[in-house]
């Protein structure tokens, strides 16, 4: 098995490899040790893939947003882009919504309070953000969860307010991510 696969590794030229250091290490290693070295290291040649490619929209071009406390007190405006979701620009933009579960719908967390003008512009809530808004503290009829709250230029200008409290079921000191 190792034969054939050290055979078409070695085959690869150095134009083909992503990692032409790694491939002139291999050569010069004998063909026993190639075998062992290609059982515990992964070489391959796929390409690299950056994160973070998040383009913001130019000042007064974008989706207003505006954040406030639970005693109504403005906590941030911001700008987004249409598709976005609150949870990830109130992380972005250093907004205290925790979101516990980092948009999986498997907490209340990232749970906010709209206005009733922009809660009917959404589509109703699925039942699994339903089952975890049951769990959410100081619950209303305009509650959602942030993550999945996906922005268009209907909600322009629209208001979050963020609870008092949450309820974390996923306590371990980790600060979400998303």
């Amino acid at each position: 098995m190792f034969a054939s696969k050290s055979s078409r590794l070695l085959s690869l030229s150095t134009a083909q490899c992503r990692r032409p250091h790694l491939l002139k290490q291999s050569l010069s290693l004998s063909p026993a040790t190639q075998s062992i070295s290609r059982a515990t290291r992964n070489i391959h040649s796929s390409r690299c893939v950056r994160h973070g490619d998040i383009t913001r929209p130019k000042p007064g071009t974008g989706i207003t947003i505006h954040f406030k406390d639970a005693k109504g007190s403005l906590v941030k405006t911001i700008e987004a882009n249409e598709g976005d979701d609150l949870l990830s620009i109130a992380h972005e933009h250093d907004i205290d919504l925790e979101g516990a579960c980092e948009g999986s719908v498997a907490c209340s967390t990232c749970h906010v309070i709209l206005t009733p003008e922009y809660y009917d512009l959404l589509p109703e809530p699925d039942d699994d953000e339903n089952d975890m808004l049951d769990m959410a503290f100081a619950l209303t009829d305009t509650s959602r969860l942030g993550c999945q709250v996906k922005l268009t230029r209907e909600l322009d200008g629209m208001t979050a307010t963020l609870p008092s409290a949450t309820r974390n079921m996923f306590v371990d000191g980790k600060k979400s991510t998303h």
